[in-house]
């Protein structure tokens, strides 16, 4: 009877997250409807010529939304670090990878980039709405010494496999060891000014109300994940929909239609799906 609660319970909760496609009538060539204002054109941004800081603001409010890692580490001496980055995404799952990246100043390091380079081992936890402004608040360029668990009011749990902790609060927790580190430049100059970061996932840690009916995947509805946007803004992801995905053996009849009447030009017939 339990079992039957909560399916009917995630039912529900997938009713309201998941919504139909955005364009229910799309086929094949059909491309996309005129969404963008004829009257304006479009902007060029040359990044050889513009400051760093104007090319932070197009490019953080360009490619969004980004998922957020609030990454927990320990420096050599012990000392905790707590602290939220957006420049962070998966590579793969097999190995299974995450990358996150840094940004590097002249006047102060990264704590957790030093402190990863050190031990090699931290946690990525997922940031989800209740707990937003908590680890928005360890973003805090504070000094090396402070301890932003007891800034953020959150909660550690202890890992399995590595030291530093995982936070209790987010519904999923990824223990991960330093895979590749790789500091970089800009062409043409030897000044680094970003570390690029892989972790490997030894292990993750995943609440059971966030799971989905066969308790194999995590349901974006119940986990409540926001993202990172421009500036000081953020996303809610409130809802979803489903696409299929596209096999060959599916669109290759579409595609030679479609190839066929290209090739006889524009008078000719445009692909039909009851053709």
């Amino acid at each position: 009877m339990l079992r039957v609660r909560r399916l009917t319970a995630l039912a529900r909760t997938r009713a309201q997250f998941h919504t139909g496609p955005p364009n229910p009538n799309w086929t094949y060539g059909d491309g996309s409807a005129q969404w963008l204002d004829s009257k304006f054109p479009r902007k060029s941004f040359d990044f050889s010529r513009m400051s760093s800081s104007d090319t932070y603001k197009i490019l953080t409010s360009a490619i969004v939304p980004r998922p957020i890692a609030l990454i927990s580490s320990l420096a050599t001496d012990g000392v905790p670090n707590l602290a939220p980055f957006s420049y962070f995404s998966m590579i793969g799952n097999i190995p299974p990878l995450i990358s996150v990246s840094f940004s590097l100043s002249q006047k102060r390091s990264k704590h957790t980039r030093e402190n990863i380079a050190a031990t090699k081992e931290f946690t990525v936890n997922i940031v989800s709405e209740p707990f937003a402004e908590a680890a928005n608040c360890t973003a805090a360029e504070a000094p090396a010494e402070v301890d932003e668990w007891i800034l953020s009011g959150l909660t550690m749990t202890p890992s399995t496999l590595v030291k530093p902790a995982c936070v209790l609060e987010s519904a999923v927790s990824l223990e991960c060891e330093l895979y590749f580190l790789k500091d970089l430049s800009p062409p043409n100059s030897e000044l680094l000014t970003t570390t690029l970061v892989l972790g490997l996932i030894k292990k993750a840690h995943v609440h059971e109300s966030v799971l989905d009916a066969e308790g194999a995947a995590v349901d974006p509805a119940k986990l409540r994940p926001i993202a990172r946007l421009g500036g000081t803004t953020y996303a809610r992801v409130l809802e979803g929909f489903d696409l299929e995905r596209t096999s060959w053996k599916k669109a290759r009849p579409a595609y030679e239609q479609l190839a066929r009447a290209r090739a006889l030009g524009p008078d000719s017939k445009r692909f039909s799906s009851e053709s």
